[in-house]
């Protein structure tokens, strides 16, 4: 057993872990923080959000030399070919120059680092089963679980690390497959489906719905589709996958109509099952302690993401929402300020998600889908990357801007893009939606010329009906 007690112990050190554990730090809290890893910064930094968007920038680079370069003025004599091992070998240097900032800060903070499988063995005792060996306890006044979430199985497809992953497998593969068949047209999927699909490999998307990305704006899902398929990959849409099976050829899928009917069988050389996500809720000791999880394992938490546990809290993939590294980081930084007694917030209505394809998608807010649900009174204003100036002179045009504004008021609701650097244009809109922005307030603030955020600001004067470039 520890014999110095913790005002906080956080299971989990990926991003909502990590971030409690050193805002917790901050306002003078003694904190230890608790990984099943030997590395910090869970599946987000070490075979998540990191070396996805590592291989994503390498092999978008690699993408524009044999594209896009001769457009440009660009020649480049020879072959250009992918150096894999390379390519790898710079992301594991990425993600380990990440998690050693990670290892800086709790030093810098003095939190005390253990590695462990960690678990609630009483109200205020942790149990770690070190890494090294053996158990140890440990006291804490409060306790945040920050455990994050896992692959969602596919009944049917069992992964074997090198046929058949998942996306930790999909990011460290040794060569290129000549054809690669990803199941499930969500972020991940298309993510690292774009990833491959520059690389040379043949993709192939299933997806049981009509549409990808099924949580972003229906006119999002359409263009993005089109620009995904002219780059290479094809779509089966409303299409289920019933079994796998492994040849000398390959693996064997079956695949039938989502509404039933005929099967069919798709073959190739990697499958990779990017279905989503579930919560890493077990072997917590969650029941013993009376901590309630929904019917699909979440966590129950209150508006102070307290569990069903007096003392015990959780935050991030595990309570649900949206599974974000960067929601569950706000999540983290709103509990450690209410244990301190400081008001703690997060604003659900503004949390970006973005999609790191090329062109990126990006959102926030309510889809025109949700407001029409709602009944909502409500002006979209649109305008295409094909009508800024920068976006013509990088040959970036694929995409556009749209901003959903209430019809009263003209606070906006919400913003969706696609296009160059749609994660970092969101950003404006995120900081307006803040503060209660309306479209007026975006469209008379000044944006610089040539930008491409110039399209952001033609956008919102669309929803009054006066785009000055269009």
């Amino acid at each position: 057993m520890s014999d110095k007690p913790y005002d906080l112990v956080v299971i989990g050190a990926g991003p909502g872990g990590y971030v409690c554990a050193i805002r917790a730090a901050q306002l003078g809290m003694k904190v230890a923080c608790v990984d099943m890893r030997k590395t910090l910064g869970g599946t987000c930094l070490n075979i998540g959000c990191i070396p996805s968007k590592a291989l994503l920038h390498s092999s978008h680079l690699f993408a524009q030399a044999r594209h896009e370069a001769a457009d440009h003025g660009i020649k480049i004599t020879g072959t250009v070919r992918p150096d894999l091992p390379a390519m790898m070998a710079r992301k594991d240097k990425v993600v380990q120059a990440n998690v050693d900032g990670i290892a800086y800060l709790f030093k810098k903070h003095k939190i005390d680092w253990i590695s462990g499988m960690g678990r609630i063995d009483a109200p205020n005792e942790v149990g770690v089963a070190l890494h090294d060996g053996g158990d140890m306890t440990l006291i804490a006044d409060h306790i945040v679980l920050a455990t994050g979430s896992e692959p969602a199985p596919l009944p049917g497809v069992d992964i074997d690390g090198r046929m058949i992953v998942d996306s930790a497998g999909a990011l460290a593969l040794p060569k290129v497959p000549k054809r690669l068949t990803v199941i499930g047209a969500g972020v991940i999927g298309l993510e690292l489906g774009s990833v491959w699909s520059r690389l040379g490999a043949q993709v192939t998307v299933i997806e049981y719905l009509d549409h990808i990305l099924p949580h972003m704006d229906a006119e999002v899902r359409k263009q993005s589709q089109r620009i995904l398929k002219k780059q290479g990959l094809e779509f089966r849409l409303s299409t289920k996958v019933t079994a796998a099976k492994k040849t000398t050829k390959g693996v064997n899928l079956t695949v039938q109509p989502a509404a039933g009917g005929d099967s069919e069988h798709v073959v190739s050389d990697v499958v990779l099952v990017a279905i989503g996500r579930v919560p890493h809720s077990l072997g917590l000791g969650l029941d013993k302690n009376g901590i309630e999880r929904t019917e699909r394992g979440f966590i129950k938490v209150n508006e102070r993401y307290e569990t069903t546990a007096k003392g015990i809290y959780a935050i991030g993939d595990v309570i649900g929402g949206q599974m974000l590294a960067h929601k569950a980081e706000e999540e983290g930084v709103a509990v450690a300020e209410m244990l301190a007694g400081q008001a703690g917030h997060v604003n659900y209505d503004a949390i970006p998600s973005v999609v790191y394809t090329w062109p990126e998608i990006a959102a926030v807010g309510k889809t025109e889908e949700q407001l029409k649900a709602n009944g909502v009174d409500y002006k979209s204003g649109s305008f295409p990357f094909t009508a800024n100036g920068r976006a013509r002179a990088n040959d970036d045009v694929d995409g556009f801007v749209k901003i959903l504004a209430d019809a009263r008021s003209d606070r906006v609701l919400g913003c969706h893009i696609v296009g160059a650097s749609a994660g970092d244009l969101i950003q404006e809109i995120v900081v307006g939606m803040e503060f209660g922005a309306s479209a007026e307030d975006i469209f008379r603030a000044s944006h610089a010329h040539p930008q491409l955020g110039e399209a952001i600001k033609e956008a919102a004067l669309a929803v009054h009906g006066r785009p000055l470039h269009l």
